[in-house]
């Protein structure tokens, strides 16, 4: 069978028949039975890097985890929205320093279709970069180095000017991206830089009944080329503010939530004991698939950047 070349491959150093899947785990520093579970699962199950939300009450937890365990990768979740009704949080910039990230309540949205239409008519620029630098630079405080920066429930930021900002906080932070709509894609390609060829999967749109048989379907029809998955798995069972992970997803974002309101810890659980199954390592080994973190992309993303720089033409001479 002769497969068209994806783009994504020949960036990465593989074949362009090869099946990669990019396997991140989101939402780390949400709590601490989610900051558990997304380590397990990269040290011990099939996850390949993850993404830490640094607003939240346990981010300490989990950047003390990151320091006990410097080989797991992670990224920064740049998060404007709290969908937690019991457990807020909000920016680490200074509140009247970004007034306009915030609701009438003074914390950040929540991200439900009207509370993300609401705060993106409103964001100014220089407001999400002071929040933005603030989440990164908090890893830095903490003597820890990202991978990748990505979003909390806005799908590529939401607007074109934040992933531009985002983008270039990558390039100087020296950090990949995760970008997963047509358009950027298209723009990032033409860069050179390694994006998904096929799309994105958010585990919060996958039906929970017989889910780790649905899992196995999907890996089995795994095309060629780079595909990302994005999982959340905790051990927690039923949470007082279960319900806030109904709000977590809507058209804008990774899908629609297929989910009962008090199903998100399912979800998650469901997640956990998927990426950490001997099942799970099987199917990769028996269908050929390369997992992949963000370390990976993040080097690609480093080299292809350092060969924009050298194409780029000069200032011209002066005249003798």
């Amino acid at each position: 069978m002769v497969f068209r070349s994806p783009t994504a491959n020949h960036l990465l150093g593989h074949p362009p028949d090869a099946r990669l899947l990019l396997l991140n785990c989101d939402d780390l520093g949400l709590d601490e039975s989610v900051n558990l579970a997304v380590v397990d699962a990269v040290r011990n199950g099939i996850a390949a890097s993850c993404s830490l939300m640094t607003p939240c009450a346990a981010a300490p937890h989990a950047l003390r985890l990151l320091r006990r365990h410097p080989e797991v990768p992670f990224g920064v979740h740049l998060t404007l929205v709290c969908e937690s009704a019991d457990h807020r949080w909000g920016p680490l910039a200074a509140r009247d320093r970004v007034p306009s990230l915030l609701d009438a309540s003074g914390g950040f949205f929540a991200p439900t279709p009207a509370g993300r239409a609401a705060l993106l008519a409103r964001a100014r620029l220089d407001d999400v970069e002071r929040e933005f630098r603030a989440q990164i630079d908090a890893v830095a405080a903490a003597g820890l180095a990202p991978t990748h920066l990505d979003f909390h429930c806005l799908a590529d930021g939401g607007r074109e000017d934040v992933l531009d900002l985002t983008l270039a906080l990558g390039a100087e932070y020296g950090l990949a991206v995760r970008v997963w709509l047509p358009p950027a894609l298209a723009r990032l390609r033409a860069q050179g830089l390694p994006v998904v060829d096929h799309g994105f999967l958010d585990s919060f749109t996958v039906p929970l009944e017989d889910k780790p048989a649905h899992y196995a379907r999907l890996l089995a029809a795994l095309p060629p080329g780079l595909t990302e998955w994005a999982l959340h798995p905790s051990t927690a069972g039923p949470r007082t503010d279960a319900k806030a992970d109904s709000n977590r997803h809507g058209p804008n974002r990774h899908g629609p939530n297929r989910h009962a309101p008090d199903d998100g810890w399912r979800v998650r659980r469901t997640d956990h004991a998927f990426l950490v199954s001997p099942e799970a390592r099987r199917l990769l080994t028996e269908l050929g698939i390369t997992v992949l973190g963000y370390r990976t992309l993040q080097e690609a993303w480093q080299r292809a950047r350092g060969r924009l720089t050298a194409e780029a033409p000069g200032p011209p001479g002066v005249p003798r």
